[in-house]
């Protein structure tokens, strides 16, 4: 079966189609994507992949800003990434991931992605690095807060050499990773 690539930016995505890719994200978590989840995953570039039977695979890619050894990085944040059960396992999440490690890499200074425990295994044999040190997020309310319950779940990409042993992550609404 023949499939489809197509980069878009959100803007470029007309109603029907961020229909297809929410129904896919639904389907995909099992009902557990949020309404927040969905708007995380907006507003940058998405990675769409189709066959005969529509929308396969997705994924996206927005930028963020973490701190890192001191300073802000430009951060290509990976969102929304998901593959239609009858055709997993079948490459489409590595060519979507393809795409937007390429994304990353020719526009961002730093990659980064909150895995799923399925999706880890993905990212990691892709060469994501699983971040070892302390992950933060910059609240409105409170300031710098450590976030322990996601450090085993957060992998990064193109790493600066100096890159210490936090991250600070840009604050947004929902889950912040």
């Amino acid at each position: 079966m023949t499939s489809r690539l197509r980069l878009a930016h959100t803007a470029d995505l007309d109603p029907a189609a961020l229909r297809s890719v929410r129904a896919l994200l639904d389907g995909a978590f099992d009902g557990d994507f949020s309404d927040e989840d969905w708007n995380h995953g907006l507003g940058g570039t998405h990675v769409l992949v189709s066959d005969a039977r529509g929308l396969a695979a997705h994924g996206s890619v927005v930028m963020r800003r973490v701190r890192c050894a001191g300073r802000w990085l430009r951060t290509g944040y990976v969102e929304a990434v998901a593959v239609r059960a009858d055709v997993r396992r079948t490459g489409l999440g590595g060519r979507v991931m393809a795409e937007l490690e390429r994304i990353i890499d020719g526009g961002y200074e730093l990659g980064a992605l909150s895995a799923s425990d399925e999706g880890a295994l993905l990212y990691a044999a892709r060469g994501w690095e699983r971040w070892g040190g302390e992950v933060h997020v910059l609240s409105p309310e409170r300031g710098v807060v450590r976030l322990p319950e996601e450090e085993g779940d957060f992998f990064v990409r193109n790493l600066p050499p100096d890159h210490g042993s936090a991250l600070v992550l840009d604050w947004r609404d929902g889950d912040v990773t």
